[in-house]
């Protein structure tokens, strides 16, 4: 008997099938048909949900994205941190951990060689968080911990800066270079956004070292 279920269902078994299909076997060596086998579905299903491979991938990099935007509003929406706080879980948020599928899916992307597609990935991300990390700094400036007259545009220079520079698919930096540049970016934040010096050193473990397992606590500034 066939089974028929909701399309948005369908959708997302095709998606988690291609996600593990692509962080085992690798995107360049899955084809359609391995999906169409690990779903269980005719070509006629898929190509009603996608039109290519590349286009499955590119639903789950944005599916990635649309899960650290979920994450970062609702960080914001917490009354009772500070904005420095909201920043600082807002951006470990983003940043996948050592073994996750996000980390493995970016090194796939990585792979695809799809410029087009990684830049609508690097330009989604900024265009989503930008009115989340906005409403962060505004917070910031009421309470006196940052001075800024343009929030919304410090924070796109800020994402679009930090998105492509710190990209490793794009950059392969040497990690005393990396190191400099997140320097570099910490001090360039805390100028932009007229905050303290030093009340984003946080920032040299999130973009030049990663951050240690042990260290889940946002910094009391």
């Amino acid at each position: 008997m066939r089974i028929v279920k909701k399309p948005e269902e369908r959708r997302n078994e095709i998606l988690d099938a291609a996600e593990t299909l692509f962080t085992t076997k690798g995107y360049v060596h899955t084809t359609v048909n391995d999906i169409l086998n690990a779903v269980g579905i005719a070509k006629g299903t898929f190509y009603y949900h996608f039109q290519s491979k590349e286009e499955v991938m590119e639903a789950i990099v944005l599916r990635f994205i649309d899960a650290g935007v979920r994450a970062a509003k609702e960080i914001a929406s917490d009354p009772r941190l500070t904005a420095h706080e909201k920043m600082f879980r807002i951006l470990m948020a983003q940043k996948p951990e050592a073994g996750q599928s996000k980390e493995q899916m970016l090194e796939q992307l990585h792979q695809v060689n799809n410029a087009e597609m990684h830049q609508k990935s690097l330009v989604e991300s900024i265009l989503q968080l930008t009115p989340v990390l906005t409403e962060v700094i505004e917070q910031g400036i009421a309470e006196g911990s940052f001075h800024t007259p343009h929030p919304k545009e410090t924070v796109e220079f800020l994402l679009a800066s930090a998105q492509f520079l710190f990209d490793e698919g794009i950059f392969n930096w040497e990690p005393p270079e990396l190191m400099q540049k997140a320097v570099a970016f910490t001090h360039i934040l805390e100028t932009t956004l007229g905050a303290a010096k030093g009340s984003f050193a946080y920032m040299l473990d999130i973009l030049g070292q990663g951050q240690s397992e042990d260290q889940g606590e946002a910094p009391q500034v």
